[in-house]
């Protein structure tokens, strides 16, 4: 497939401007997420709280300790369990190495020919325009969009509100009336899946429990994820998720603009 002429905000930084600017901006290196929470949430996932699974079941007993030893490999967090309250980290390297592998596991599927790509996001506020501009590259390259399931509703009992699917160009989300909303609920992607039937998308583009769910029902699945949000990690680790990335998934839109071209680029290099 020939490369296709992209239109970009700006030229990619080199590998050292990337990991500074991510850094600088808390993408990665002393992220806002406390260590108190990463830890919080890891000692969640152990005890088995759908919350924190995003729709993943994992095979192996994955203990709190098992959770931060993975997380520690995987997102670069702070390995020492002593270390238990203040600043935690994410090791901006691993988010531009799996950013890397998320470019070459996009641009596979694309070579392919007429690719199926579903794109979805739980977190609307950070990670939209990432996913936003994944679509419009995966529209350049020929490849269907799926769309499944839009409007599809259903009563958050946690939360006592009714919320459904919407799509914005091509990126599915949850709305809440008049607003997209945060979830880590991987009841929307069961249903998305559920309308699909056996024409299932070729790849999954996600987060949160959108990610997790394809990811446990056998579909090729790429994701982002928080250090506080280890279910897509532990996900990889079983072979479920094909890559995840490490990133803070909640700063200003407009920081993710550099690891966004870094990674157009990447898939455009390996088209």
């Amino acid at each position: 497939m020939a490369a296709p002429q992209l239109r970009r905000a700006a030229s990619p930084l080199t590998r050292d401007d990337l990991r500074e600017h991510l850094i600088r901006t808390r993408i990665a290196g002393d992220v806002a997420t406390s260590r108190e929470n990463n830890l919080d949430h890891y000692r969640s996932l152990g005890n088995r709280d759908p919350h924190y699974m995003f729709g993943l079941v994992p095979e192996g007993r994955w203990s709190y300790h098992d959770v931060l030893e993975l997380m520690a490999k995987s997102a670069g967090v702070v390995a020492d369990p002593e270390h238990r309250e203040g600043q935690d980290t994410i090791d901006p390297d691993r988010t531009i190495d799996a950013v890397e592998a998320m470019g070459d596991t996009i641009a596979a599927v694309l070579r392919t020919g007429g690719a199926r790509i579903l794109f979805a996001t739980g977190h609307p506020t950070g990670l939209l325009t990432v996913h936003m501009a994944l679509a419009r590259l995966a529209r350049e390259c020929d490849a269907t969009l799926m769309g499944p399931a839009e409007g599809w509703s259903y009563w958050s009992t946690g939360l006592g509100r009714k919320r459904e699917i919407r799509y914005m160009d091509d990126v599915a989300m949850l709305a809440d009336r008049g607003a997209f909303v945060h979830t880590h609920d991987p009841a929307p992607m069961r249903a998305m899946l559920a309308e699909l039937g056996d024409d299932r998308p070729d790849l999954v583009v996600a987060d949160h429990g959108w990610a997790g769910a394809a990811g446990e029902a056998g579909i090729l699945t790429v994701g982002f994820a928080d250090s506080n949000d280890p279910a897509l990690f532990v996900g990889e680790a079983e072979g479920k998720i094909a890559v995840t990335v490490p990133l803070d998934d909640n700063v200003l839109p407009r920081h993710y603009d550099p690891l966004t071209n870094h990674l157009v680029e990447r898939v455009v290099r390996a088209l």
